[in-house]
């Protein structure tokens, strides 16, 4: 993933007439209504949605660990998807509000880390966040993508039962935004070990499916553990 990525220490403004950025918000726009929607709706359409997210994350995982001769790793790939897929069919069958449910939350609050991430991060430049993993990443992406991830849960909380005060949403924003920058560094240092730059073509200006989800492989778990002890009753 891309989002935290910058030219440091003076960073080149983003260009928004360029091929690349057009290609990601084209992109954006033609994925995320499917998404949202089979989310929303559930059932058939949600589950074929995280099937094919499965075969697509564990062909990409295939591929960077193909330099790899350890069969140790071809099972790691398995809990590494089957943990981040179980996760979001946990948190989709929370449903909250009729058709929303906690995977929208997740799903909200991931795009906002990406989005205020990455922007800040083009905008501002300066000390970057872990050069050897990932060069172009930068503390000021870092730090915006969390403030986005913040207001957005703020605004949720007052929709979603959970969080359910503004404060537990600050919070807990906070702490998935985090989450979510290891997620993207763990994939970082996946591709760098591989030589790759994405873990493949797939999604135009994007790379693949593991490099739009590597934020949620860490933070579906959480969310999951947040929701049972915070939310849950008798726990």
């Amino acid at each position: 993933m891309t989002e935290f990525d910058t030219v440091p220490p003076h960073p080149e403004k983003t260009h928004w007439n360029s091929p690349q950025f057009r290609k990601r918000v084209i992109s954006a726009v033609v994925l995320a209504p499917p998404v949202l929607l089979a989310a929303a709706f559930g059932g058939l359409p949600f589950y074929t949605l995280i099937i094919l997210v499965a075969i697509f994350m564990m062909r990409e995982w295939d591929v960077l660990t193909a330099h790899r001769d350890s069969p140790a790793w071809g099972v790691a790939g398995v809990l590494y998807v089957t943990l981040t897929c179980l996760s979001l069919i946990r948190l989709r069958e929370e449903a909250l509000g009729g058709s929303l449910s906690l995977v929208l939350l997740l799903i909200a609050v991931i795009w906002a880390t990406d989005i205020g991430a990455y922007f800040s991060g083009k905008q501002i430049g300066g000390l970057k966040l872990a050069p050897r993993i990932s060069p172009n990443k930068t503390w000021a992406g870092l730090l915006g993508g969390i403030l986005c991830a913040m207001i957005t849960a703020t605004i949720l909380s007052f929709f979603f039962p959970f969080p359910t005060h503004i404060g537990q949403a600050v919070w807990i924003a906070a702490l998935l935004a985090v989450v979510a920058q290891l997620g993207d560094l763990f994939e970082s240092w996946m591709k760098r070990e591989a030589g790759m730059k994405d873990s493949s073509h797939l999604i135009p200006g994007h790379g693949g499916i593991l490099d739009r989800v590597d934020g949620m492989t860490f933070t579906a778990p959480l969310l999951v553990i947040l929701h049972i002890v915070l939310f849950t009753p008798g726990t």
